[in-house]
């Protein structure tokens, strides 16, 4: 299939057809007109990074992220230096991938404790170290802040307010956000917040995932296929154009069922999903 104008701005997360191989997803990319991807560490590195980027730069596509960078609020100094190596690592992997945009999963808190504001404020001393590295190998950093389940044990940052409080103490060419549907869609605040990041320059990926009930064990693979759920995705669209967003659109989902089809299948379905909700 050839790339339609309605899917110029597609890109299709590894992690929403897993069970795909590079080399598979790279294909079925191909024959199915999707202009872009989104990539996973784990992955990329189990195929080599160089490999990776030359796989997907043959089969025309582009890397529209990195995911994850992140895992920043460990207090133990020896866990916060790998913590630091490991994301330099992510930055020097979304620099040879071709991408300018590495997701970061802040962390969530450390055994033990209840601060939220100290683990908040690790992240920002460890974007202090980060950002001018990812500056220097023309990488955005985008903060994600994800839905407040997920704040003990992955991510203390929950709000587009908090990511943006700990991105704009740096240049927005190193530090910024990453917009989610699936985490943001029921924060009334969160319009306005996009509004101030894109005044900015600040919203360096906008992917999509519907919320769907309900939630499985464990919560993480909820995700629902776009247009199954309760997320208005043409709303959330305008919300980013309307902050002067025009890049890619990521689907991104982590969903149990999903994962058991045949992934050519559910990237199709995905593509038009896309097209029917948020084209």
């Amino acid at each position: 299939m050839t790339k339609t104008a309605g899917l110029a701005r597609f890109s299709i997360n590894q992690m929403t057809v897993r069970q795909l191989s590079l080399p598979e997803l790279a294909e079925a990319c191909r024959d199915t007109g999707v202009p872009g991807v989104g990539l996973w560490r784990e992955p990329v590195q189990s195929y080599g990074v160089e490999a990776a980027a030359k796989l997907v730069r043959d089969a025309g596509l582009a890397v529209t992220t990195l995911c994850r960078g992140g895992f920043l609020t460990a207090s133990d100094p020896a866990e916060r230096s790998a913590a630091l190596a490991d994301n330099r690592r992510a930055v020097d992997e979304a620099a040879a991938l071709g991408t300018d945009t590495l997701v970061l999963v802040s962390g969530g808190l450390p055994p033990g404790s209840r601060d939220l504001r100290g683990a908040r404020e690790r992240i920002a001393d460890a974007l202090a170290e980060l950002g001018p590295y990812a500056g220097e190998h023309g990488v955005r950093l985008a903060i994600e802040p994800l839905h407040p389940m997920y704040a003990a044990d992955r991510c203390v940052v929950s709000t587009l307010a908090q990511a943006l409080d700990l991105a704009e103490r740096f240049p927005a060419h190193q530090v910024g956000v990453a917009v989610d549907t699936y985490h943001v869609w029921w924060d009334d605040q969160a319009p306005a917040r996009i509004a101030r990041a894109g005044a900015q320059g600040r919203i360096h990926t906008f992917q999509l995932a519907d919320w769907t009930t309900p939630l499985p064990g464990g919560v993480l693979n909820g995700r629902g296929q776009i247009g199954d759920g309760a997320v208005d995705m043409r709303e959330w669209k305008g919300y980013v154009e309307a902050a002067g967003y025009t890049g890619p659109i990521e689907v991104e989902l982590f969903n149990d069922t999903l994962w058991t089809r045949d992934g050519r299948e559910v990237l199709a379905e995905t593509a038009a999903r896309f097209m029917e909700h948020a084209a």
